[in-house]
């Protein structure tokens, strides 16, 4: 269950700018020409069904955006995204593509934008897995509940400051202690479960102010209980690439009902109500369920997606390794590890967002026009209508060779030196530019920073352990502790 969450998860978000390098993505410039938006949508019904199976079957996400993109001779524009036929007769899988950073940057201008239950496309999984409650991921800005459901959001952040780095490391260290236990039974140790579990423990301290070892039943299992609730939510919408045909047969053509994980989330909120720290500005049941919503969606799914892709990273490349632990000990010495010793880390940070370039937690962005608009792409104008819906995937955006030398090479350094500064206005993971502020008026992840820096600790904190480390994007086979 926990490598199928992974899975499943490559469409969480995070949990929910400054100037751009380019032009305001309102304002396209008047000397580029204006083209019709090609593509379509083909005939109704057979014409999404054909676009689903080549998406989830015949092509892939990435192969399926660039097949389209050749096509057309463009990076926007119309095609269809699943979910659709037959039994999600109530969404619309229109969309017009977005796939260069230009046109992209369309996504998070909240004047001609909106995000209103646009999440994960035109479907929305039932707000019963949320207690009935439309959590701040489904809310547009100009609603009146997201500045007050957004600000409960980064008063969370703000009362966990206090414990999440020692939480974080400690949690890291018995992870490891697992791992090497496991190690030293044979050639490897699976990190998946040991990590899901230091994300959960971690994160429920932190956010939620409960410890689990209050409930033996939640400290066992809470982090299982979290990966079929998110499971069950993006089942419709996931590529899962082996017993196709059955997959599409029986695993994308339905929503599945929350009775199946009711059980599961009702004791997660129960223990919640009893040992968590619930003391806000929304009802107890609004608090609980966000809370449950930020935990379980936002931080566990979008950590456990992005973490073990840092992880594979680091432990397939020696020499990185050795330049980031020569860095590390050299910026930290004997001190305890913090926010702000890591970001004296120049070549970490950047790794972490390199990390995150080629391989987001959030592949797919959504967004729907507020109004008529003229969209630009790096060397065209399209005329948007107000109610159609913009999807852009961030593997192809964030690979665009007008913005990024050798876009599709882990470049380790990219983001260091005052050119590397400047492209962090065009890494997008967060819902917005890394350069960005998150705020009651915008959509951006509130724990934007909080995310890249817990992600800078936990290589900080793995090279001071270690003075090598060999992994996979599942296990580790081998590591030899620090001198």
């Amino acid at each position: 269950m926990a490598s199928m969450m992974t899975k499943m998860m490559s469409i969480s978000p995070s949990m929910p700018s400054s100037t751009p390098l380019t032009p305001s993505p309102s304002s396209p410039p008047s000397v580029l020409p204006v083209r019709t938006v090609p593509g379509g949508y083909g005939l109704p019904v057979l014409g999404p069904l054909a676009d689903r199976l080549d998406y989830f079957w015949f092509q892939g996400p990435e192969t399926f955006f660039k097949k389209r993109i050749e096509r057309h001779n463009s990076t926007v524009y119309r095609t269809n995204v699943p979910p659709s036929f037959p039994f999600f007769v109530n969404v619309n899988p229109n969309v017009v593509a977005v796939l260069d950073c230009k046109s992209f940057a369309h996504l998070f201008d909240m004047e001609i934008v909106e995000k209103r239950n646009v999440l994960v496309g035109d479907f929305m999984p039932s707000v019963k897995f949320t207690g009935d409650v439309r959590v701040c991921a489904y809310l547009d800005t100009a609603e009146v509940a997201h500045s007050k459901v957004k600000n409960f959001a980064m008063d969370i952040l703000k009362r966990s400051s206090t414990v999440w780095v020692t939480e974080l490391l400690s949690n890291l260290d018995t992870m490891w202690d697992t791992i090497e236990a496991e190690l030293s039974k044979g050639g490897s140790a699976s990190y998946i479960i040991p990590l899901q579990k230091c994300i959960f423990n971690f994160l429920t301290k932190s956010l939620i102010g409960a410890d689990p070892a209050k409930s033996p039943e939640i400290a066992k299992s809470g982090y299982a209980m979290l990966d079929k609730w998110l499971a069950l939510q993006l089942l419709p919408t996931v590529q899962i690439s082996f017993l196709q045909p059955l997959v599409e047969i029986f695993l994308h053509s339905f929503t599945y009902p929350f009775a199946l994980v009711s059980g599961d989330y009702k004791k997660l909120y129960e223990f919640v109500e009893k040992e968590g720290k619930t003391e806000f500005q929304l009802s107890q049941e609004e608090t609980i369920h966000n809370l449950l919503f930020v935990l379980g969606f936002n931080a566990f799914g979008g950590f456990s997606v992005f973490l073990p892709s840092l992880l594979s990273t680091l432990g397939s490349n020696a020499q990185l390794q050795e330049k980031l632990r020569l860095e590390v000990r050299e910026k930290s010495g004997e001190s305890t590890l913090s926010f702000n010793s890591v970001k004296d880390m120049e070549l970490v940070q950047s790794v972490v967002y390199e990390t995150l370039r080629l391989n987001p937690p959030v592949p797919l962005q959504y967004a729907r026009a507020r109004k008529d608009f003229r969209l630009s792409s790096h060397d065209s104008v399209y005329e948007i209508k107000k109610g159609e819906l913009l999807c852009g995937y961030q593997k192809l955006v964030m690979r665009d060779p007008k913005v990024f030398d050798d876009p599709e090479s882990f470049v380790a350094d990219r983001f260091t030196g005052e050119k590397g500064r400047e492209l962090l206005s065009y890494l997008y993971w967060s819902n917005g530019p890394q350069t960005g502020s998150p705020s009651e008026s915008n959509k951006q992840c509130a724990a934007k920073d909080y995310v890249t820096l817990s992600a800078c600790l936990l290589v900080a904190h793995l090279l001071r352990r270690y003075d090598s480390i060999a992994c996979g994007s599942t296990s580790v086979t081998a590591v030899e502790k620090a001198q």
